[in-house]
């Protein structure tokens, strides 16, 4: 297959995955349930924290987040108590527990009350030269500023580090609703001061898996070092837009078992 005959298969599986019927099933519902954008954001980075595992028991797990937190999540984020974390206290994803939720959410109100919120912390330290746009720097910044207040060490692995060779798939998830317009109803778009050329496909075994059998890929693990491969290829693709192919590769790996 020719670059110009991957690049028009590609774009066609994007036209064919990028819809609203990719929501049904997908985590990025979360953050669509609200309109204000604190409540957007907060909701989407809870929700794509736990997202790894059965689809179905992420989704349901996050809308528990939701509920225990009064359907409310940036009013429960800047006006808990700790009485009020205390509710959390029995909920569990896979190893991410009821400790971790409540340390999450005072790390959180500590973004909103003394750095400005999440766009603005993910924002700051992102790279804007040209040709090297890249969101990386930014992650493990987020990382250090987001466990600057007391926590537990344990904690700390639900946050990943790309600087420490981590593919941080959950976090570029993440990033690519917040950031990403794509005019079809996905992503939500909602941070203005992020390029989507900045943004890195959100990297697992399915969309590795189709990367390497495409040949834009040849690392065998899924880490930072494939990240930053996987973007070299789908950049050259579309410089604009690069992390819209993750619904071509994702699709093909988990609906078409490509």
């Amino acid at each position: 297959m020719t670059n110009s005959e991957l690049k028009d298969f590609l774009d066609e599986k994007v036209l064919q995955y990028n819809t609203l019927e990719f929501i049904e099933t997908d985590p990025v519902q979360i953050p669509h349930l609200f309109t204000q954008k604190e409540d957007i954001e907060i909701a989407g980075f809870l929700s794509a924290t736990i997202a790894w595992g059965n689809r179905t028991m992420i989704i349901k797990n996050s809308y528990k987040m939701l509920e225990l937190m009064g359907n409310a999540p940036f009013d429960f984020v800047r006006s808990h108590s700790e009485k009020d974390l205390q509710a959390l206290e029995f909920f569990v994803h896979r190893t991410f527990n009821g400790n971790d939720f409540a340390s999450f959410i005072r790390s959180l109100k500590n973004i909103y009350l003394n750095h400005g919120g999440l766009e603005a912390v993910f924002s700051k330290n992102q790279s804007r030269s040209l040709g090297t746009k890249s969101m990386q720097k930014s992650i493990h910044e987020f990382k250090k500023l987001f466990f600057e207040i007391p926590h537990q060490y344990r904690t700390q692995k639900h946050v990943s580090d790309p600087l420490n060779n981590s593919a941080a798939k959950r976090i570029n998830m993440y990033l690519r609703w917040m950031v990403r317009q794509d005019n079809k109803g996905v992503d939500l778009g909602i941070w203005k001061s992020i390029s989507p050329a900045a943004l890195s496909c959100p990297l697992d075994v399915h969309s590795g898996n189709v990367a390497r059998k495409l040949g834009l890929l040849n690392r065998k693990q899924n880490d930072g070092k494939a990240v930053a491969e996987l973007d070299l290829q789908l950049r050259k693709l579309d410089i604009n837009d690069p992390v819209k192919y993750d619904f071509a590769l994702f699709g093909l790996g988990i609906f078409e078992g490509f």
